[in-house]
């Protein structure tokens, strides 16, 4: 079973050099306090990175810090913002869909998806699986038949431990060519800035991870993607990159991104974040924007994301159990 966002449109900045008026974001209204954070629940360089770095260029018009607060891979921030920060009117945190499998995992400890405000989702990433440029691996295929006949020699970096959404795609992967999915050496990281780190270390052999995160680092040409997790082939640096379906496996893996804020923050501040990000996701400037962070179109926001969110989750638990990770 597989969770397929429908495609979106989303999030993000101007002031620009250059740019018309026209293209220019929306002026955040004369009421809102002159600073905001966006909260990284992670590393820098992953997915989360972007999500903020996103959200930041997207309110250029005034000031946003960005704060990192890895651990339990989004696990403390998220902690961090229910009971000790739950009314703070200016303080966003990214999450992805990884969030949304940790939640349905119960990695968030008895919290639900009803305990925090969700704001807007801002564009879709897709999964995808690299080596390094230099690696034997040539294609998918080769990299899975390896695995399956040497497991103990592949380590895996991943964003999270077992049960993560990056393990849970080699799972599903592994799966249809035979291979336990305890049998995989996965080794752990605090997001994908990471897992590329080591990669080029050459401490792990292959990464699961994230096309926007790939994007980054293929422009250096220091790895190689072997298939992107997608229903077609994605345009951008990973043009020439086979899905997983072409190769024979039949999975996909889009990640919703997005900002998140504290359960106790008032309707009214709430909303001017909601109407603000509407406004900056039908600008040129977030568009280009978005595509330049490796994002595809997808906008939601207010209730319409917060019931989509809670669907989401739901079938996030329902893939989590086909592996064990739920009972």
């Amino acid at each position: 079973m597989h969770i397929r966002p429908t495609h979106l449109s989303f999030l993000l900045s101007s002031l620009l050099a250059g740019l018309p008026a026209s293209a220019a974001l929306p002026v955040m209204p004369a009421d809102k306090p002159e600073m905001a954070m966006c909260i990284v629940p992670a590393k820098p360089g992953g997915g989360m990175d972007l999500t903020c770095k996103l959200a930041q260029q997207a309110t250029a018009t005034q000031a946003m810090q960005i704060s990192y607060l890895p651990g339990g891979v989004g696990a403390i921030a998220w902690t961090t913002i229910i009971s000790q920060r739950k009314a703070e009117a200016n303080t966003l945190v990214a999450y992805s869909g990884g969030s949304l499998l940790n939640l349905a995992e119960g990695k968030f400890g008895k919290s639900d998806a009803s305990h925090v405000r969700w704001v807007a989702a801002i564009g879709t990433d897709y999964g995808m699986i690299a080596v390094r440029k230099d690696s034997p691996y040539k294609n998918l295929r080769e990299l899975m038949e390896a695995i399956k006949s040497r497991p103990a020699n592949i380590a895996i970096g991943a964003g999270g431990t077992v049960g993560s959404q990056d393990w849970l795609k080699m799972a599903q992967i592994g799966k249809q060519i035979g291979i336990d999915s305890k049998s995989m050496r996965l080794v752990a990281f605090e997001g994908g800035g990471e897992s590329f780190t080591a990669l080029l270390a050459d401490h792990v052999q292959a990464v699961s991870g994230d096309a926007s995160e790939a994007s980054l680092h293929a422009r250096d040409d220091k790895i190689r993607v072997l298939a992107v997790l997608s229903d077609a082939r994605l345009p951008g640096p990973l043009a020439n990159v086979p899905t997983a379906r072409e190769q024979g496996f039949d999975v996909t893996w889009p990640i919703i991104r997005g900002v998140y804020m504290g359960p106790q923050v008032s309707d009214k501040d709430y909303q001017k974040w909601v109407t603000y990000f509407q406004q900056a996701m039908n600008t040129p400037a977030f568009e280009d924007q978005r595509k330049i962070h490796g994002l595809f179109p997808f906008a939601m926001t207010g209730k319409e994301l917060t019931d989509y969110i809670q669907k989401a989750v739901n079938n996030y638990r329902l893939q989590a159990k086909e592996f064990g990770m739920v009972r």
